[in-house]
């Protein structure tokens, strides 16, 4: 498609969106639930075609080689689809966030001033080869009362493009703007440039998929972005660390799964700790086959550790690798932390209450944890029902974004007729 065609029919899904995007604004919470609940029959109802458009994606996949991990990401099968429409009633179940009032405060001259809950307006969704995002991300843009474009990955073109007509059908059937949630379904490069640019259109981009995809849109972008570019995150072992605790975080926060942003990539450990400690944990990732890259002083007491470099402390792995660092204080780990980390997710493991209250405070992540392995890092575990992804921006949301992130304040203040003097 040429890209004046391109920049063409971008517009247009824009100005739907923008326009769709009011009728949202204003949808009663049961409007949008009747919605989600249409969807979800929708999806049991159309199996068979989802299940064959689906098809073409994998075939064409299969053929250029696709990895068998990312093969079996971009599968719909009738498991899959299940959790696609268990996942839509239950966000469905979740409280409207859209309306609520918080802060309200009566003012000396009888004027009322509070702050509403209210959508972000029209949210531009990119992500990669998971089909299952296109329900996900339609599903909590649409119960906070936004509009979105969608624009999945190339490999799932099919698959998305028959979820969004799904999708669209569902909104029908609650006599809401099918154009609330809209597919882009050309796999042109070129779509997203333009989508990450408009910005009399588009209120916010999220994007969904590797750092190379992240990375384009930080640096191309014009819509201000939510999102995080690196999961470098950290488990420090205090000098005050139970030592049972402190095996079993650390082992769970790096082989719960290793693909995760929530995955534990560094390992801190306290110089007063570390003879105690370190080889019963070595042992334990040895036997999940994690490979251990450590300090001078790590190797000392791990030999079979490789030495570690300043690119092992900066690496988000998403592998069975895991870099172990012995630091001399609580001050050492927090800078290492602020030198090398992402602002993601990272952890203390003590019983020194001003030790854990310092961590949280000093360091400076989107989530900081106490006694917790870093794989926590998840919305569903929050209680916010599900996720649109996690962010490490410091504007808006922060940390993993459920519907209250993907809705904005604004203040509304209500009298008696009180002028100002």
């Amino acid at each position: 498609m040429p890209t004046t065609d391109i920049d063409t029919a971008m517009l247009t899904l824009g100005e739907n969106a923008r326009r769709a995007s009011r009728a949202m604004m204003r949808a009663s919470g049961a409007a949008k639930n009747q919605a989600l609940h249409a969807m979800a029959d929708a999806l049991g109802d159309s199996r068979a075609e989802l299940k064959a458009a689906n098809a073409q994606d994998v075939d064409a996949a299969r053929a250029a080689g696709l990895e068998p991990a990312l093969l079996d990401r971009l599968t719909l099968s009738d498991k899959s689809l299940d959790l696609m429409i268990s996942g839509l009633r239950q966000i469905a179940a979740l409280p409207d966030p859209v309306g609520t009032i918080t802060a309200s405060t009566l003012r000396p001259n009888g004027m009322r001033v509070a702050q509403m809950r209210v959508p972000l307006g029209v949210i531009g969704i990119i992500y990669e080869s998971r089909p299952n995002v296109t329900i996900d991300a339609a599903a909590l843009c649409l119960k906070s009362g936004n509009a979105a474009i969608l624009r999945g990955g190339s490999e799932a073109v099919h698959s998305n493009i028959a979820l969004g007509d799904v999708v669209q059908a569902g909104l029908r059937a609650a006599a809401l703007p099918a154009e609330a949630v809209q597919v882009v379904n050309t796999t042109d490069r070129a779509a997203v440039g333009k989508l990450i640019t408009m910005t009399e259109h588009i209120d916010v981009i999220v994007p969904r998929g590797g750092k190379g995809l992240i990375a384009r849109l930080a640096n191309e972008a014009r819509v201000p972005l939510i999102k995080h570019l690196d999961g470098n995150c950290h488990v420090y072992i205090d000098a005050a660390a139970d030592p049972e605790k402190a095996l079993a975080i650390a082992l769970n926060a790096k082989t719960y799964r290793y693909g995760i942003c929530g995955a534990m990539e560094t390992l801190l450990v306290d110089a007063s700790v570390a003879v105690s400690i370190l080889p019963r944990i070595a042992a334990a990732f040895a036997a999940h086959g994690v490979e251990l890259r450590g300090c001078p002083r790590t190797r000392d007491i791990v030999p079979a550790a490789k030495p570690a470099t300043d690119e092992d402390w900066a690496t988000e792995y998403l592998a069975p690798i895991l870099a172990v660092r012995i630091v001399d204080s609580l001050d050492e780990a927090i800078e290492h932390i602020a030198r090398w980390g992402s602002g993601h997710t990272d952890a203390i493991v003590t019983e020194d209450l001003s030790a854990a209250q310092r961590f949280q405070r000093e360091v400076d992540s989107s989530s900081v944890y106490v006694n917790l392995p870093t794989c926590f890092a998840d919305g569903f575990e929050y209680g916010l029902g599900a996720e649109i992804g996690i962010s490490t921006n410091r504007l808006h949301a922060r940390g993993p974004v459920g519907l209250e992130g993907l809705t904005t304040l604004k203040w509304v203040l209500s009298g008696e007729g009180q002028t100002r003097g």
